[in-house]
Formats: C-alpha cells, sequence, structure tokens
C-alpha cells in the first residue's frame, strides 16, 4: 500500500500515527488492499489531505464513506473522477450551487478545484470494499478523522465546517464554535435534499463569512 500524505498534514497528526489504534488499521487496511479491491486507490487514500495542505484550509466538508463502484472514489468526499457520471448527491449540490449564487457549474465531478483552494473534502472513513458501503467503519479511521477535526477546530480560526445529515452533524461536539462557523442542513441525498438541502444558501454563507474574516472566496463552480 503505496501511502502519501503532505508534510505540513504529517506534522499535525505525527502523533495519531504512533498509536496503537492507527497501528492496527494501517495493519487492516494494507491486507484488505492485498486480498480485495478497495476504493480509493492506495496512493489516493490521503488525496484530501495532499490537495489541501492544512495552511491552505478554509473550508471543510465532511462525508462518511468513499464511493464503493468502480473508478468513482479517487479520495475527496462527494467528488468522483473526470469522465464519471455525477453521484445523485453532488447532482444536489451542484443544483443548490446554482440556485444559491446564481452560477453555472462545470460539468465534472472532480472537485480538486475545491480543493486546490481550500476546500477540505474529508470522508470520516477514508477506505471501502468495493460494493459494500461501510465495509470499512469500526475499523480505526472514524478515530483518526475524528481527531483531524479537532486538530482543525483547535489550531486554527475562522473555518467554515458544512455538516449534512445526521451522521456528519454528530462531529459538531469537535468544533469550538466561538472560533468556526458551523453550517449544518440535511444530507444532499435524493431521500432527503428536499427537506432542507434545498434553499440552505451554504455556498453563500460560506463566502460572506470567508470575506468578513479578510480571506479570500471559493469559486464554487
Amino acid at each position: 500500500m503505496n501511502v502519501k500524505i503532505d508534510p505540513s498534514w504529517h506534522t499535525q497528526l505525527e502523533k495519531e500515527f504512533e498509536k496503537q489504534y492507527f497501528k492496527d488499521l494501517t495493519d487492516f487496511v494494507r491486507k484488505e488492499y492485498q486480498t480485495k479491491r478497495i476504493y480509493p486507490p492506495g496512493s489516493l487514500i490521503f488525496n484530501a489531505f495532499n490537495v489541501c495542505p492544512f495552511s491552505n484550509v478554509k473550508v471543510v466538508l465532511l462525508g462518511q464513506d468513499p464511493y464503493h463502484g468502480p473508478n468513482q472514489a479517487h479520495g475527496l468526499c462527494f467528488s468522483v473522477n473526470d469522465k464519471i457520471p455525477l453521484p445523485p448527491s453532488l447532482q444536489n449540490i451542484y443544483k443548490e450551487i446554482e440556485s444559491d449564487l446564481n452560477i453555472k457549474t462545470y460539468t465534472t465531478g472532480n472537485l480538486e478545484r475545491w480543493a486546490k483552494q481550500g476546500v477540505f473534502l474529508l470522508n470520516a472513513t477514508l477506505t471501502v470494499q468495493s460494493g459494500m458501503a461501510g465495509s470499512h467503519q469500526g475499523k480505526g479511521w472514524e478515530t483518526f478523522t475524528d481527531a483531524v477535526i479537532k486538530i482543525l477546530s483547535q489550531e486554527k480560526e475562522h473555518l467554515v465546517f458544512l455538516l449534512w445529515g445526521s451522521y456528519a452533524q454528530q462531529k459538531a461536539s469537535l468544533i469550538d464554535e466561538h472560533k468556526h462557523l458551523v453550517l449544518k442542513a440535511v444530507h444532499p441525498s435524493p431521500l432527503s435534499a428536499y427537506r432542507g438541502f434545498f434553499g440552505c444558501k451554504h455556498f453563500s454563507k460560506t463566502n460572506e463569512y470567508l470575506r468578513l474574516n479578510g480571506l479570500s472566496e471559493i469559486d464554487w463552480r
């Protein structure tokens, strides 16, 4: 398993990497890649960290699991590789962006363009077995990503945390809301988007908060 992580993140997370749970997690994940079809490719497990270094983070968007279909997952939550059809939740995200900001989004579902502007696209679980949603939950990834959220909250100021759905909203307890803006809505899934995701205006609210704190806005196209 070829894992690479940006040096700025390695500095922040060095103590986590030394803990026993992370060593056990590494052993589990390595064996899974050796014996099963696991997504994303091993070199992209920490893609969210590599495309968006610690110093660049302005917005944190939390997902749950990587996509478990062929060629979809590439280490960024809600994002898919170029030329892959848009998943339903991402279609709804684009609809809200277009309604909220009165702009036209790009046709690709690859969200690296957001990550490079400072949107940290973090899944709570960073790996998954092909065709088996949630198959790597409870193995240690959540402990690791909870630590990531805590470190971001403690070490940075004026971040925007986008918590969509009940699972992501459980992470609010890890965030200092006196230092950061926490925006909550239902999940953009077709099962729930019409119950409050559409019309939440999180994208304009994010940019307004960044602007008020002297930070450059995100181009959400």
